[in-house]
């Protein structure tokens, strides 16, 4: 386990190249070696606490590791890198956010910058072109509190788009939405990643909603990791060998169902109750 598919790739968006992380004596992975195409999904699965959150910190300069690096566009990674754009986990909006959708959306465009914006009429074009990208006109004038969970993901995926990343991190944005938006903002991401060339980074605890957009799997499980189609990785050799224990994967109807998992990493994983993760690395 821990090897890297053998795919020659010779231009690459993010490069993991033996790294090592860990939290006083608990290793979350080491001899890390990943290499992510420019267009390419790479879902990122595992139980709660095995360092799905903490991987996306490293890509993102949060987090330094404790060997190795990390480049993005042949760039050391850093905070506020603008070849990145971040789409964090669901978190709703209250109803009195005196905020319009436009509004949110054009805070990826000139959030970074200080002082005075002026907001002439580029600024409001490419605001519309994101909100069209996303299917999000409808409700531009909107004020984002009393939308649904679901056209909020498609402002957050609108405004991280907004200076045309050249990687795409999202951290569980699926999370509360439910079936028909789980697969409206998975298409989003996969259309962002196939037509536009951006390397999509995913994490995620249920692989069925995004499953016809990935082309690799990066699975983190205690302390372990095996890389690879999810073809290669979900399966009932690879998972159990994972977890040093008998796990089940099904193929049933074009879904993947994983059971017997171990008590321990049950919540949050795949077909599980979400649930925060990594509380201590945050």
């Amino acid at each position: 386990m821990g090897a890297q598919d053998t795919t020659d790739i010779k231009l690459t968006a993010v490069s993991v190249h033996g790294a090592r992380l860990g939290f006083g004596q608990r290793k979350l992975w080491d001899g890390l070696e990943l290499d992510i195409a420019p267009g390419e999904f790479l879902a990122v699965l595992g139980a709660n606490g095995s360092g799905k959150t903490s991987f996306l910190k490293v890509l993102l300069g949060l987090l330094p590791l404790d060997s190795g690096t990390v480049t993005i566009g042949g760039e050391l990674a850093r905070r506020g890198h603008r070849a990145i754009g971040y789409v964090p986990q669901q978190r709703h909006f209250t109803e009195d956010t005196p905020l319009r959708a436009r509004d949110l959306v054009g805070l990826g465009i000139d959030g970074h910058k200080w002082g005075i914006r002026l907001r002439g009429r580029a600024h409001r074009k490419r605001v519309d072109e994101l909100l069209g990208e996303v299917g999000a006109g409808s409700y531009a004038k909107i004020p984002v509190g009393m939308l649904s969970g679901g056209e909020q993901q498609r402002l957050r995926i609108a405004q991280a788009l907004a200076s045309d990343p050249k990687v795409l991190l999202c951290d569980e944005p699926l999370l509360s939405l439910d079936l028909n938006h789980q697969k409206a903002v998975s298409a989003l991401v996969g259309k962002q990643a196939k037509e536009h060339g951006t390397a999509v980074v995913f994490v995620t605890h249920e692989i069925n909603p995004i499953l016809e957009h990935v082309d690799r799997v990066l699975y983190l499980a205690g302390g372990r990791f095996t890389i690879g189609t999810p073809e290669q990785v979900m399966t009932t050799e690879v998972l159990s060998a994972l977890y040093g224990t008998r796990v089940e994967v099904l193929h049933s109807n074009g879904r993947i169902v994983v059971v017997g998992m171990p008590e321990a990493v049950m919540d949050g994983h795949l077909e599980g109750t979400p649930g925060s993760e990594e509380g201590h690395a945050a």
